[in-house]
């Protein structure tokens, strides 16, 4: 009853929510090279009609392009679909299209101050003539190509990039799957300039051509299904290793995928909904209120992701993430003294971690979660209870704090 009435207060606003999120991303990302991945689930079991229609998400989350890391939640955006038809959408400006929210997103992670360097990476569903012609001019697009579009200079794209010589070749290692055995892929390298024309509803808006670059990397290998990645970038792209960085970029995209989808670890956003957040079972049919809710679980399983990222600290031979990356900077004193009170008296019993980072935090969320510091390590869903657990206790904290300043006061 407490939650519902929170979601359904007016002064919760998805603004204020994302806003609060931002801002936190955006201290994490000063002076790195980010990645704004994008992309739009639907959020299934809440709800969802025949044809196509129902709610769905579209979050932007920022990872670090060197080494994955996810620093944080960048923006979210609501849809609300009644039905699957597109048939109207040409008869539309380009800013009542669905399609609009990808380039609102890649505006939004161009707001981000003190980044090195910001990349907007996304799916096939981006390719989109509007986002490569009006995104903001220091923000970089790597986008997996949809559409075999026509060229400025005659032709398509596919039987242009067919023709161009291949310039090098990468060996990727591709895990076994049910039924495919595990494989090295050989993959041809092709690259280089193109000219892409406006679209005719674009045109007539004044809208003139925008010079790409392609990177297609396909593999070769007789006999199987191939892999073929072919991406539009407006990075420059002048060697081999030009050419695999953007395929290295692209390939961050799955640090999304692992907040929608039920991965090895089985945590994804459409799987906490059943494993950890039981979204179903407040039976929300109000758009606001629900809306706030996955909100509020998209953030908590960012910071999860964040978490879990960490859990081995220093053993991982990366430079350990600060706390405030996911936690507020008070929030500091209240984890120690639960540290202190989860500890027990063998090594594996204590926290490794030094205060004031982040691995620090997710051993005591762990161990709030169940984990007992002996076997294996904790999952997200551990993690993620332990969290909760955190959130309880920080609240309990406020309020005794709160009474003996009351108390004090003769109150």
């Amino acid at each position: 009853m407490r939650i519902t009435r929170f979601l359904r207060n007016p002064a919760v606003t998805l603004d204020e929510m994302t806003g609060t999120a931002f801002a936190r991303t955006e201290a994490a990302c000063a002076g790195r090279d980010v990645l704004a991945v994008q992309d739009t689930p639907v959020t299934e079991g809440v709800t969802r009609s025949a044809g196509g229609g129902g709610s769905y998400l579209h979050a932007t989350i920022a990872v670090d392009a060197s080494s994955g890391t996810v620093l944080g939640a960048l923006d979210a955006q609501f849809l609300e679909r009644s039905e699957g038809g597109t048939a109207s959408r040409r008869e539309r400006a380009f800013e009542d299209r669905e399609s609009a929210r990808w380039l609102a997103a890649a505006v939004r992670a161009g707001e981000l101050r003190g980044a090195a360097r910001v990349t907007v990476v996304a799916d096939r569903e981006a390719d989109i003539f509007e986002l490569f012609a009006r995104r903001p001019a220091h923000v970089e697009i790597v986008v997996r190509a949809l559409h075999d579009r026509v060229l400025a200079g005659g032709g398509r794209l596919a039987g242009a990039i067919g023709q161009s010589p291949c310039l090098g070749h990468a060996a990727l290692d591709l895990p076994a799957r049910p039924g495919v055995p595990a494989r090295t892929a050989r993959l041809a390298i092709r690259f280089g300039r193109l000219e892409l024309p406006p679209p005719r509803e674009s045109r007539k808006a004044g809208a003139g051509p925008v010079a790409m670059t392609y990177v297609d990397l396909c593999e070769e290998t007789p006999g199987v299904t191939p892999v073929h990645w072919r991406l539009l970038t407006t990075c420059p792209v002048e060697t081999v290793a030009d050419a695999l960085d953007i395929a290295g970029r692209y390939a961050r995209r799955w640090k999304i995928e692992e907040l929608f989808r039920t991965s090895n670890r089985r945590f994804a956003f459409g799987e906490t909904k059943r494993k950890g957040f039981d979204i179903e079972a407040l039976r929300i049919g109000e758009e606001a209120p629900r809306n706030r809710l996955i909100l509020a679980c998209l953030l908590a399983a960012t910071v999860v992701l964040q978490m879990t990222a960490e859990r081995d600290g220093r053993a991982t031979g990366r430079v350990l993430r600060p706390l405030t990356d996911a936690f507020d900077p008070g929030d500091r004193p209240l984890l120690e003294a639960v540290s202190r009170s989860l500890e027990g008296r063998t090594e594996r019993q204590k926290n490794p971690h030094p205060p004031g980072s982040l691995a620090f935090a997710t051993w005591v969320c762990a161990r709030l979660g169940g984990w007992t510091g002996y076997y294996g390590k904790p999952g997200p869903i551990v993690i993620l209870s332990g969290w909760t657990e955190f959130q309880s206790l920080k609240q309990g904290a406020h309020l005794a704090h709160q009474i003996g300043n009351d108390e004090a006061r003769g109150v």
